[in-house]
């Protein structure tokens, strides 16, 4: 490191924050289930609508304290307002568009996949979920994460 470097103590060794944007409470619990059962250090909140999700994303009314996302997984059929519009909504704000996005569905539409892609999301998982396919691409994102983002703790 840089002698010149500042390094922000608030990120030395704490844990990955994840929004999960999912609906579905059974497809939240394994969500949930393989990220705690694979010795991945996280703090995960959970929203269960578009809405909700871009109002924790803003800071809005009650998520007036939330904190920054490291990773979003992001369903793409979801109630009030759908994960495509969040993912736009993501891509569109400055403040938003470099948080990693992993999209989680269970839509079997081409131009979902296209669509997308188009709109750099870091990753496209079909539901039901591939337990090794998704914590693969999750360790990808912690190494990123732990390697560029945040500094391993202080011994």
């Amino acid at each position: 490191m840089e002698s010149n470097q500042v390094v922000d103590r608030k990120l030395i060794g704490r844990p990955m924050e994840i929004l999960l944007v999912e609906d579905g409470l059974m497809d939240a619990r394994v969500t949930i289930e393989a990220l705690t059962n694979n010795d991945i250090k996280h703090r995960l909140t959970l929203v269960r609508d578009g809405e909700e999700a871009m109002d924790f994303l803003l800071q809005r009314g009650r998520f007036a304290q939330a904190p920054r996302p490291d990773l979003i997984l992001l369903d793409l059929m979801l109630p009030k307002k759908s994960g495509m519009d969040v993912l736009s909504d993501i891509r569109g704000d400055m403040s938003l568009k470099s948080i990693p996005v992993v999209v989680l569905t269970a839509s079997e539409v081409g131009e979902d996949r296209e669509r997308c892609q188009l709109m750099d999301v870091n990753s496209f998982i079909h539901k039901p979920v591939n337990l090794a396919k998704f914590l693969s691409v999750v360790k990808q994102l912690k190494k990123y994460w732990m390697d560029d983002v945040i500094l391993p703790t202080v011994e």
